[in-house]
Formats: structure tokens, C-alpha cells, sequence
């Protein structure tokens, strides 16, 4: 769907390009957007290379183990219907820990695997599961302690301060996490009371 959204988009911009006469705008624009594209990827091969160096050592270090203890009573609360000893709960917490740590390559694949594992809990494979739902939510909105790939586009544009994002992104997405738990909470409290009543 995403795909076919952008290409209505990309056609629109060429034939409204065609009929202004701003042809060779767009063509200079798509010519340059690659080239700044190019140059930006190849910039941030070492910044990220870097940070996510940093944090390997930090898991290494049972950063993560750490954090994952730390987080199992929140996860409880958070996913009563999965069992504490159940693979999906390890997998919860291992993205959960990777989210706060800003390793978004660590927590994509975890993410993927916490849900292959609740669905094996759910008993209506055709619809998510209460405790998916609440995974989306807080995988999507996610408390963030180092926001690694804000800092290496930060660095990468030279940034005389590049972690000076960190204390209003852990702020932003305090408040992203505590709408999405709220939200979670209600939806689910206002499903229940309608299945009661039917």
C-alpha cells in the first residue's frame, strides 16, 4: 500500500512538472536528491559503524541482561497473558532493552521474533492478540535513553552539539511511551466492557 502511495505521488509530481514547464526542476531535484543521498549514506557508515560498536560492547558487557532484568516487573504489568518463563517474554524484554539503548537494528529483529512468539499464545490466529497490540505500541513509540542514529545524522551535518538531543528525546519519547501504554489500556478496557455486552 505504502508503495503504491508513493508512486501516486511521484506521478502526480511529474505530470503537474510536465504541464508547469518545470521539467528540468524536477530532473535536477531527482539527480540531486540521489547524489546528497549517496553522500549521506557513505558519511554515516562510520558515525553509526561507531555507536553501534559501542553499544555490541555494551551487550557484550550484559548491558542488555542488565536492562532485561530491570524492565521484567514493567513487562509483567505490561503483558499479563504471557508466561513470565515463555520464549516470548525474553524476546519483550531483549526489545525492549535494545529500544532504550537506540539500537534499532538489534530491536527490529527481536521485535519480529517477540511477535512470532506471541502468536503461538494467541488463539485467534487471524487477529492480534491483546499483548501484540501492546508490543506495536511500545515498540513503536519506544523510551529512548541514546538516540544513536539522531546523533550520527547530527555528526554527520557537523553538529557542534550532536547529543544535545539526547535529554529531549528521552523526554519526547517518555511521553510518546505513556500515551501509547494509556492509549493500549483504554482501547483494551472499552473492548472488554463491549464483549461483556454482547
Amino acid at each position: 500500500m505504502i508503495d503504491l502511495i508513493w508512486l501516486i505521488l511521484f506521478l502526480a509530481g511529474i505530470v503537474t512538472a510536465m504541464f508547469t514547464g518545470n521539467m528540468s526542476h524536477v530532473a535536477n531535484g531527482i539527480l540531486k536528491g540521489a547524489e546528497s543521498g549517496v553522500e549521506l549514506s557513505i558519511g554515516l557508515v562510520s558515525v553509526i559503524a561507531l555507536w553501534l560498536g559501542l553499544m555490541n560492547i555494551a551487550e557484550r558487557a550484559g548491558a542488555i541482561a542488565w536492562l532485561s532484568r530491570l524492565l521484567r516487573p514493567v513487562a509483567r504489568y505490561l503483558f499479563p497473558s504471557v508466561p513470565e518463563d515463555h520464549p516470548a517474554m525474553g524476546a519483550i524484554l531483549a526489545n525492549m532493552s535494545a529500544n532504550l539503548l537506540g539500537i534499532g537494528n538489534a530491536a527490529t529483529p527481536l521485535g519480529l521474533k517477540a511477535m512470532k512468539e506471541l502468536q503461538t499464545l494467541n488463539p485467534d490466529k487471524d487477529t492480534a492478540s491483546d499483548a501484540m497490540c501492546t508490543l506495536l505500541a511500545v515498540n513503536t513509540a519506544s523510551i529512548t535513553l541514546i538516540p544513536t542514529t539522531v546523533i550520527a545524522f547530527r555528526m554527520q551535518y557537523h553538529s557542534a552539539h550532536p547529543t544535545a538531543v539526547v535529554g529531549t528525546t528521552l523526554i519526547a519519547s517518555a511521553i510518546g511511551t505513556m500515551v501509547a501504554i494509556v492509549l493500549d489500556r483504554m482501547y483494551r478496557s472499552i473492548d472488554a466492557r463491549r464483549r461483556r455486552h454482547a
